[in-house]
């Protein structure tokens, strides 16, 4: 039986999850969190063998950090990211994070439910949108921006100063212009403007 944590904080969305995986002879709902913070202390139990985790919460916690806390434990459950975000960012967060897979919410069931067997098994277990992103940045690795670099246009895209960047990151100034060359090389720009509608039209950060 996989026993299974639902983080999402649309009730809607749960009980959606929950009628789809009632049906399945091998899978349990055992229990469920609207935040991100619910959901790392509830994967605390002991009980769990997968959380299948939203990215955007509306407390300060967002899932790829959840995730980050929840793997961080020794026997942690597995982690399956299932979220309206395809970015780069998002992608390269979660992973990075521990998510043994990632999914996104208009996944047809089947696949959904494939996906979650996967992850407890301990299998990769990636939505084939996701798998040609990462297949992309494998082979041209020069022009795809790094998670970091990501993090920091991110930032400029809402409207952070250098200084408020490195702030938020920990970073130094010199450091988050050190990153932004880095940016407008990679991307052929010469504008933080430019950077982040290249960035958004590529799919690297989120749209507005």
């Amino acid at each position: 039986m996989i026993r299974l944590l639902l983080a999402d904080d649309h009730p809607v969305v749960r009980a959606g999850l929950r009628a789809l995986f009632s049906a399945e002879p091998d899978m349990e709902v055992i229990a469920e969190a609207q935040t991100a913070e619910e959901a790392v202390a509830a994967a605390a139990s002991g009980n769990v063998d997968l959380v299948l985790m939203d990215l955007q919460f509306g407390g300060v916690l967002h899932g790829a950090e959840a995730t980050r806390q929840v793997r961080s434990r020794p026997g942690a459950p597995r982690v399956l990211v299932l979220t309206n975000y395809d970015t780069d960012a998002d992608i390269l967060g979660a992973i990075e994070a521990g998510a043994s897979g990632y999914l996104l919410k208009d996944a047809p069931p089947a696949e959904l439910i494939a996906a979650v067997r996967a992850a407890a098994a301990g299998e990769s277990a990636l939505a084939p949108a996701v798998a040609s992103r990462l297949d992309t940045r494998t082979h041209a690795p020069e022009t795809q921006l790094s998670l970091r670099e990501a993090e920091v246009l991110g930032l400029v895209a809402a409207g952070r100063s250098n200084r408020e960047i490195g702030q938020d990151l920990f970073l130094s100034e010199a450091t988050v212009k050190s990153h932004l060359v880095h940016i407008f090389t990679k991307l052929g720009v010469t504008s933080r403007t430019a950077a982040v509608a290249k960035a958004r039209d590529l799919g690297t950060i989120r749209k507005a």
